[in-house]
């Protein structure tokens, strides 16, 4: 393997891939459904199919990156996304949802793989700041082609737009390549769990429960209120749809606080003190908005580093607490798996709540009741994660 920085710099570029692609459609929609005629499910569909295949393709990922080592992973996943994105760019209302599902299938594969060569990789007492620069990029990809793609699609039109997402996977492919080399990028060769022996807890039954459970509140709430934030802002508030959208990209963009700094407080906190910290801050934004909706901006901040850290930390304790790569291949897939499942029920199912209650207060509670769920799951998961390991 590269040297770690190397690395690094590679899970970086690669993360940046990761979310952007799907993200890529919502500034889009209009621009689409005046030509593909999609009906309104179906343009829903373009951004909750990705996330269903995060969860029903992330037992073949966990195989596959068994089977044919997390290399080949990576290289599959980067791939699959730029054919998915050229695929989806290329025709009508088939190749569009084609290519959708083909870029979230290939996200899945990288959403396993990435992990496990951070855990096999990194020495331990660096997994957590490789795992924090992990999720930061997941958030700056999603950030940056969010603002870049009404813009863009303006000057190029809509296929175009989408597209030019593919720039960031050929970089992504070329320098990968570069790094491991054309043998380990292209030719499978399965894990051989590249362990070394590891004086702590093995991850049980129980701890895979309630990292599942903490990771399905967690998903949940992160995809609920990103879907219907805007809304709330307009309806509560009176933003026009421009100023929501800018106002609920602080949600966004602070995740990347949250990824970098839970590293770095977990070398001064235990691990139960920082899920802790991550818990009350996530409570702050469905509380702070049933009873201080005027101060928006204080719980989009929190919430934002929240949802940040919180997968970040769970991240940790998986690759931490696993026995050996085999078995963190396993909770992984068990964790986002389920844990995803959960995130595509979010938007559906919030927005059914506020039409039925006619209010946003029940569908805030929903968001509450979630955030709870992650908060005292993971506190009590994470427990035996060593501090500043």
């Amino acid at each position: 393997m590269p040297k770690s920085w190397i690395l690094l710099a590679c899970i970086g570029l690669l993360a940046l891939n990761l979310r952007g692609p799907f993200v890529a459609v919502a500034p889009l929609v209009d621009l689409m459904q005046a030509e593909l005629h999609f009906s309104p499910v179906l343009l829903g569909l373009l951004t909750s199919i990705p996330v269903l295949c995060f969860s029903l393709a992330a037992p073949l990922a966990s195989l596959a990156a068994r089977r044919f080592g997390a290399e080949f992973a990576v290289t599959l996943t980067i791939l699959g996304v730029l054919a998915g994105v050229l695929v989806r760019s290329a025709g009508g209302p088939v190749l569009v949802v084609a290519g959708t599902v083909l870029i979230g299938v290939a996200i899945t594969v990288g959403n396993i793989a990435v992990p496990l060569i951070i855990r096999r990789d990194f020495a331990p007492r660096r997994q957590g700041t490789a795992m924090g620069i992990y999720t930061a990029a997941l958030n700056i990809g999603s950030f940056l082609t969010s603002v870049a793609m009404a813009p863009l699609a303006v000057v190029t039109g809509w296929r175009l737009a989408l597209a030019a997402v593919a720039v960031l996977a050929v970089a992504a492919v070329v320098v990968w390549v570069l790094a491991v080399g054309p043998r380990t990028a292209f030719l499978p060769e399965g894990d051989d769990g590249g362990d070394q022996p590891l004086a702590r807890a093995a991850g049980s039954g129980w701890t895979t429960f309630g990292l599942t459970a903490g990771f399905g509140g967690q998903a949940f709430s992160y995809y609920g209120v990103t879907a219907w934030l805007p809304s709330y802002l307009h309806d509560e508030l009176g933003m026009n749809a421009a100023q929501a959208g800018a106002a609920s990209s602080i949600f966004q963009i602070l995740a990347i606080v949250g990824g970098l700094g839970v590293p770095f407080a977990a070398k001064y906190m235990s691990t139960t003190a920082v899920a802790v910290t991550l818990g009350t801050l996530w409570l702050a934004v469905p509380v702070g908005l049933l009873v201080l909706p005027q101060l928006w901006w204080l719980w989009s901040t929190s919430g934002g580093i929240a949802q940040g850290g919180g997968i970040t930390l769970i991240f940790i304790a998986i690759i931490k607490l696993a026995r050996d790569q085999a078995s963190a291949g396993r909770m992984s897939a068990t964790v986002q798996g389920l844990g995803y499942c959960l995130a595509a029920v979010a938007p559906p199912l919030v927005g059914f709540v506020h039409d039925t209650a006619g209010s946003w207060t029940p569908a805030l509670l929903v968001i509450l009741a979630s955030v709870l769920t992650f908060f005292a799951s993971t506190t009590l998961s994470v427990r035996k994660v060593p501090k500043g390991r």
